[in-house]
């Protein structure tokens, strides 16, 4: 069975956030292991100098790789990253299953950003849109998006 895991910085703090996050885990236990990893945000001053924005940016970046499993799939989620539709976001996951990964690893970061030791350890950058989004929120519709990929993937009803 394939393991799905989101390491994001910050927790959820809506509850329409949770609970729609909980309903697509909830969803993909039917194809997956999903496990939500959380990192403290890195506390930071009001209007901070680009030094302190490097600092945080640097020490969730420590966190969230030693958080990461071991052999996994790492696709950091940034800005630079690749854009999909969703019939090839599938692909792209059914692509890297058939080459031998099991283990899916997206890292969602905090307000600043990805540490670039964390984007270089990917074999995937992903960016959801050209658009700004929550952190947060982002959450919720990359699990949406990995629900979708495995319902196309096995010809589900879900994905018209």
């Amino acid at each position: 069975m394939i393991s799905i895991t989101i390491i994001a910085v910050g927790k959820l703090k809506e509850k329409y956030l949770t609970d729609g996050c909980a309903e697509y885990i909830k969803r993909l236990g039917a194809y997956s292991k999903v496990s939500i990893i959380e990192i403290p945000e890195e506390r930071c001053p009001d209007n901070p100098s680009p030094s302190q924005i490097e600092n945080v940016i640097s020490k969730e970046g420590e966190r969230i790789l030693a958080k990461i499993p071991k052999g996994s799939a790492v696709i950091p989620m940034c800005i630079e990253g690749k854009q999909f539709e969703s019939m090839e976001f599938a692909q792209k996951i059914s692509e890297l299953s058939n080459n031998g990964y099991s283990c899916f690893t997206f890292v969602i970061g905090g307000s600043f950003g990805l540490d670039d030791r964390v984007k270089n350890s990917g074999i995937l950058k992903l960016s959801m849109s050209k658009m700004t989004f929550p952190h947060q929120l982002a959450r919720m519709l990359l699990l949406e998006q990995i629900y979708r990929a495995f319902q196309i993937n096995t010809n589900g009803k879900y994905h018209k």
